[in-house]
């Protein structure tokens, strides 16, 4: 996601910034800037788009110091301009703060902080670090730094200078990435490796609740509690070029191990478990209009289709709403039946899908309300929607989409929630049930992952196959989906998903010895008709493989293979079931020696029709 870089030595510190930004461009990002401490003064220079844009401002009216951050943003709070670019000041100028993560209680410290008369000049959540910085400041920036921390909520790493302290740089780190670099002679922050490396290998990694104080005479590094702490200086050996992928082979294989913490970002801050309650700041849908909501369509296109068809047994079983899931490319020329108490959803990852944005403007045009799922802050679609749910997945470099689905899913959750509780169709109880297994899934992620090799030798036994057939019902039947649509995406196999009740008429004239079967049979409400037909696959010596919940010894019975994973409600196993399918694609495709992140004939974004 977002980069950071901070130096503080005798070197020039611009060109340091600007190189180390370059190094980490890998992430994604969406915006860039720098700020350096020059004849006592803090001099900013930010840009939207790329860095050459940057480089060129820097060109135009240069500047140079010893001492200095800088950032490249990938936009979750206000759109990529240059205002909402990092670093961000305080009221005064005097301070600079430059941050990735997620501030979750931005919006209740920001209604504080604008009561006490601070003046906000940006739409992001990171501005109001730098405000309580000003307001902490009693002549130690570490203190204030100190004393802020108290007040935040949610993930953080933090870089910060400031004029009265001339010769320090302050960080911080809480769920999110913050390694010092050790010179001679001088000093880094850095969000990663890359972009220090050519300076020094000699890194110090933070925990989290760890907070630093950078000078030229060198580091010192504080605990939780504000105590002194010694953490031992690492020396990296590894080629550079290898931590874009952070050790993965692939980066879908990186993207497929993120989902723990993009599914925690993408309901952090937007859940209150203890009111059983779900705060959408970006949702503006009236009362009168949440209670009079008469239709739900989704429209979406490939992946996001497939969470879409999730979204509709969510909305349907619990809110009671007759729903829709469209494919895009068809829904305009259908001419639907819309008015103006439809709600239509579009999930789009990059919110630039041409078919996608095609459908919206013709629901726009029927009178209905447009809500948005989207990973891409400013993008069209979000312009174009009466709101938007952000899915803060970070760039998604793999073709085939991964966490951008766990966080379309994750979203389709939190809008069952919101619509639920507003409607009064779901109790605080339920909601609160609801909440509380969702704060699990991260972890039970996890140790989905931490197996992974289970799946290596399935698809060590399964690589040379042509053809395969995926099974699942109700919720799962679309991760059926999916799962097929990833293996011949990255694979080139053959792959088709089914309602596992529909495979008797017709799919089933395929079973024999040769062809493989996934079954999706986790506990749910149809889970005896799920085995009935893995029997009916056995009975015609199908070789099946099945997706089954941690427990059910008996199962194995009926299998070939058996791949476990953690028990939870039955409307979230989406969210685990999806994880297994997508490492089965993976290393069937990297066995085949296929270009896993960049397949054949397919586009990271569709923006034709």
């Amino acid at each position: 996601m977002c980069g950071i870089v901070g130096y503080i030595g005798k070197k020039d510190a611009v060109s340091i910034l600007i190189d180390g930004l370059k190094r980490l461009e890998y992430r994604g990002y969406d915006s860039a800037g720098i700020a350096v401490l020059q004849d006592g003064q803090i001099k900013l220079r930010r840009s939207a788009g790329k860095l050459a844009n940057l480089e060129d401002t820097v060109k135009k009216n240069p500047l140079a110091g010893i001492v200095g951050i800088g950032h490249t943003r990938w936009a979750t709070h206000g759109k990529p301009s240059e205002e909402n670019a990092h670093p961000h000041t305080d009221c005064t100028g005097d301070l600079v703060v430059v941050h990735n993560g997620i501030i979750e209680n931005y919006h209740l410290l920001k209604k504080q902080l604008l009561k006490e008369g601070h003046i906000f000049k940006s739409e992001t959540d990171t501005e109001v670090v730098a405000h309580l910085l000003e307001k902490h400041y009693q002549g130690d920036l570490h203190k204030a730094l100190r004393e802020t921390l108290k007040e935040l909520a949610g993930s953080y790493a933090l870089g910060v200078i400031s004029r009265k302290d001339p010769a320090t740089i302050v960080a911080a780190r809480n769920g999110s990435p913050l390694i010092l670099g050790v010179g001679e002679g001088e000093y880094f922050i850095a969000s990663d490796a890359p972009a220090i490396l050519q300076h020094t290998r000699k890194v110090i990694y933070l925990d989290d609740g760890d907070s630093a104080r950078l000078t030229v005479a060198g580091i010192i590094i504080y605990d939780k509690a504000g105590q002194e702490i010694k953490k031992k200086v690492n020396v990296i050996t590894w080629d550079p070029i290898k931590t874009e992928k952070a050790g993965f082979k692939h980066f879908m294989l990186k993207e497929i191990f993120e989902q723990p913490q993009v599914i925690l970002d993408t309901f952090r801050g937007r859940v209150m478990p203890e009111e059983g309650e779900i705060f959408l700041e970006e949702v503006q849908l009236e009362p009168d209009y949440v209670q009079n909501i008469n239709k739900i369509f989704v429209v979406a296109c490939g992946t996001s289709y497939h969470a879409g068809l999730v979204g509709k047994y969510l909305f349907e079983d619990y809110l009671r709403i007759p729903s829709e899931v469209d494919m895009a490319s068809e829904f305009r020329y259908r001419n639907p039946i819309i008015d103006c108490q439809t709600l239509v959803i579009v999930i789009s990852q990059s919110g630039e899908t041409a078919d996608t944005l095609a459908g919206l403007r013709e629901a726009k045009t029927k009178g209905s309300k447009i809500l948005s799922i989207c990973n891409v802050v400013g993008s069209t679609i979000t312009r174009a929607a009466d709101g938007t749910i952000y899915t803060h997945a970070g760039p998604e470099i793999g073709v085939a989409s991964t966490k951008a689905f766990t966080a379309q899913l994750t979203a389709l959750y939190i809008i069952l929630l919101y619509l639920g509780r507003r409607r009064g169709i779901m109790s605080k109880e339920e909601a609160q049930t609801i909440i509380e297994k969702m704060m699990h899934i991260p972890s039970q992620v996890e140790k989905i992952l931490a197996t992974a090799g289970e799946i290596i030798k399935i698809a060590q036994d399964f690589f040379k196959k042509t053809d395969f057939l995926y099974l699942g019902r109700n919720v799962n039947y679309p991760i059926a989906l999916e799962g097929a649509l990833k293996l011949k995406e990255i694979s080139y196999i053959h792959a088709e998903g089914y309602p596992a009740g529909e495979m008797k008429h017709g799919p089933i004239a395929l079973i024999d010895e040769n062809m493989p079967v996934l079954a999706i049979a986790t506990k749910c409400k149809t889970y005896e008709k799920i085995l009935s037909n893995i029997e009916e696959v056995k009975a015609r010596a199908g070789i099946v493989i099945i997706l089954a919940t941690e427990g059910d010894e008996s199962i194995k019975k009926k299998a070939d293979y058996v791949f476990f994973v953690p028990e939870t409600l039955e409307i979230l196993s989406p969210l685990l079931n999806v994880i297994p399918l997508q490492l089965l694609a993976y290393h069937i495709a990297e066995r085949r020696g296929c270009d896993v992140d960049q397949p054949r004939n397919l586009a990271k974004s569709v923006t034709v029709e």
